[in-house]
């Protein structure tokens, strides 16, 4: 390729990392914001309802069942109360059972010629097939109450699987904050119905709802650990935990509250509309009271939605600073400890969580005024039945049983207007939930499998007028030329904050240069796939991570094929056989557990073990023998010189005894590469950078 050719693309990559970066300082600003856009809600609505399409077999199973409860109870459930008022009570005569439905009238024109008693043994051997296979009672309705729940008629008869999980009487302990609702909310099977086909409808729903929520946490899970570092350094981990555990859950929600409510609503409208017309038809105006509920609903409740969903980000925002004030307490309790910092932190915790409980008063104040205003609005449309339908059953138009059946009808029609009102200031709840987890997803990722897959490395890593400059305007590296080859020791020493770690995370791709090209055998890893680049780099952190699992795991985890032989190897090159070997466990041992009895230099050892495991072309220790004693550091530096065999070593060091038999060492300083060459080469440069270091240190000891 040309040198002109290669400009272009890196220049348009160069334009792309801008606007990234852009993107993640505007998307970093929104996500302070308690407001959220009408036009935004939207469009997440539709980006949750688009996670769907992964379940369409139990979704439309679930609609199936729906539908099937639906259409039963509408068309069955209130007409045995007819004929025990009209025709057992009042003892009045079937006829020929012109006052039914034409579905109805075979089984209702059997009754005609029987007693009170054989009606009664008939309607109650329909009401054992009711119950049993959907589980409801003719009292039942769908109004909802300001959290979406069924109330009334509605919950008393919603079901016994349902009710227990939905309202905290069974199988499930119910919170009250945002935090400790979502197991329930993960794990939540709901469903109109009871008996068999209610067992089956709770199944369905509670494998859907956690299937669904298992998906959007690993989805989250996932893209928050392709973060670049740059981003990773700006997120705390306790939020990021609570948008992972407790934000996804509004997912299941938006599902039931939205999707299955919308659905089942129009389906209860269209039925309950359509059998009140035909067989009710001189009584319009029933009709026309049930579906003024709901404007007055929205009237009443609308006006509440946006500060819902205002107040709803706020809670959960404080909640998960109170995660973060937590994780963030545990991970420095030895600082706080040794510094006296007890009753600060106390302090800081006590603020942090009452500002948390706070804004959660304050958005469960605002759902139960719209809740009681919903229900007024809805006790306000009985009233008005009660006093239209009672005018007509006096003056002989209807019936007693009539009155039952369209007090159903009504109820039903009208609770149904009366929750859809309730879905949208619900959503705006869901809605703020899965804007905080969408944020997370939306940030730009390293692009793990974008660009071409890099072959074995042959011959380095060569970098030309690199710059890096950090995200806040901090500029850590400029001009740096390097280059450094398969087979070599290359070191990077000078003072604190010189830039030597950023450098190293350069040629891995844990950072992007602001300028300038990173090349590996020619290569530009601008076009190069990350998950390629990292399958032949081995990095060894300053900071020690090692996981919760057994010494022989945590030392093969790079390589997972490895032998115990090939294990104890390296833990003997890295000095870490011996205290291996005298835990009770030995490699078995589980970090887990005796973490916290391991010094800082065992720690050291076995990741360093972990390093030299793997078979990476590139191996890059950072501060590799800081807790190291002189025995075992000498030992490791034979290793590292018969390890560049056959790979590059890059070190990262400030004791000399590590670095000085490297066959290159780079002098940083202020993130400038002042001197390059062997140990003895800038020791032989007078008033040289690196000499006076080494003078210093020497001078130190």
């Amino acid at each position: 390729m040309s040198q002109a050719g290669s400009h272009a693309p890196r220049s348009w990559r160069a334009a792309l990392r801008e606007k990234e970066k852009a993107l993640d300082h505007s998307a970093s600003a929104l996500d302070g914001q308690t407001d959220i856009p009408f036009r935004e809600v939207l469009r997440i609505f539709a980006r949750a309802l688009s996670y769907m399409r992964f379940f369409k077999a139990r979704i439309a199973a679930k609609f199936a069942l729906v539908t099937a409860e639906m259409v039963f109870r509408l068309l069955v459930a209130p007409w045995p109360g007819k004929v025990v008022v009209d025709h057992v009570i009042l003892g009045l005569p079937i006829g020929d059972a012109a006052g039914f439905p034409g579905y109805l009238a075979p089984f209702v024109a059997m009754l005609a010629d029987k007693g009170p008693v054989e009606i009664m043994l008939w309607v109650f051997l329909l009401g054992v097939f009711m119950v049993t296979v959907f589980g409801f009672t003719t009292s039942r309705g769908t109004a909802r109450s300001a959290s979406g729940m069924p109330t009334g008629a509605s919950a008393a008869s919603s079901g016994g699987a349902t009710t227990m999980l939905t309202h905290g009487h069974g199988t499930l302990a119910q919170g009250h904050d945002a935090a400790t609702q979502t197991e329930n909310q993960a794990n939540r099977g709901s469903g109109l119905m009871g008996g068999l086909l209610g067992f089956l409808d709770f199944r369905l729903h509670l494998r859907l709802t956690q299937s669904l929520n298992h998906l959007l946490r690993t989805q989250l899970a996932g893209r928050i650990k392709r973060l670049p570092m740059t981003t990773l350094d700006d997120q705390r981990i306790g939020d990021s935990v609570y948008r992972v555990l407790y934000d996804t859950t509004s997912v299941s929600l938006v599902l039931h509250e939205v999707g299955l409510e919308v659905y089942s609503h129009a389906l209860g409208i269209t039925i309950s509309a359509m059998i009140m017309y035909t067989y009710f038809g001189s009584a319009p105006e029933v009709i026309v009271l049930a579906a003024a509920s709901l404007p007055i609903m929205l009237v009443f409740v609308v006006p509440f939605a946006r500060s819902a969903r205002r107040r709803s980000q706020a809670s959960r925002a404080s909640g998960a600073n109170t995660t973060s004030n937590i994780e963030e307490g545990m991970s420095n309790v030895l600082a706080v400890q040794s510094l006296g910092g007890n009753r600060r932190e106390r302090q800081r915790f006590r603020n942090v969580s009452e500002e948390s409980f706070r804004r959660f008063r304050i958005e469960s104040l605002l759902k139960l005024t719209y809740g009681q205003a919903g229900s007024l609005a809805f006790m306000l449309g009985q009233v008005l039945f009660f006093v239209v339908i009672a005018g007509r059953v006096i003056d002989g138009t209807f019936t007693a049983g009539d009155y039952f059946v369209l007090q159903y009808y009504f109820f039903v029609l009208s609770a149904t207007f009366a929750g859809a009102g309730f879905i949208y200031p619900v959503l705006q709840n869901n809605i703020a939930g899965l804007r905080r987890v969408f944020f997370l997803m939306d940030l730009p990722s390293e692009k793990a499998g974008d660009g071409v897959d890099l072959p074995r490395i042959e011959r380095g890593v060569a970098m030309r007028g690199v710059g890096l400059t950090y995200p806040d305007g901090r500029q850590a590296l400029r001009n740096i030329d390097l280059e450094a080859r398969i087979g070599e020791i290359v070191a990077f020493v000078g003072p604190t904050g010189a830039g030597k770690t950023s450098l190293a995370y350069l040629a891995p791709a844990f950072l992007q240069p602001t300028r300038g090209s990173v090349k590996v055998d020619g290569v530009d890893l601008l076009d190069v796939s990350v998950d390629s680049l990292r399958k032949q780099v081995s990095y060894v952190f300053q900071e020690t991570q090692l996981f919760s699992d057994s010494i022989l795991e945590n030392i093969r985890y790079g390589k997972r094929d490895a032998t115990e032989a090939e294990v104890e190897r390296v833990a003997r090159i890295a000095g870490a056989h011996d205290f291996i070997a005298a835990l009770p466990d030995g490699y078995r041992t589980n970090l887990g557990t005796v973490t916290s009895k391991l010094s800082v230099g065992q720690k050291q050892r076995i990741a360093i073990a972990r390093g030299l495991l793997r078979d990476a072309r590139i191996l890059i220790l950072d501060e590799p023998t800081s807790a190291l004693d002189p025995k075992t550091e000498a030992w490791l530096v034979d290793a590292l010189h018969e390890a560049a065999k056959d790979r590059l070593v890059i070190i990262i060091a400030h004791r000399l005894s590590t670095i000085a038999n490297a066959d290159r060492i780079y002098f940083l300083e202020d993130g400038e590469i002042r001197e390059q060459g062997t140990h003895e080469q800038l020791m032989a440069i007078p008033d040289g950078h690196y000499r006076s270091y080494a003078s210093l240190q020497a001078g130190a000891r």
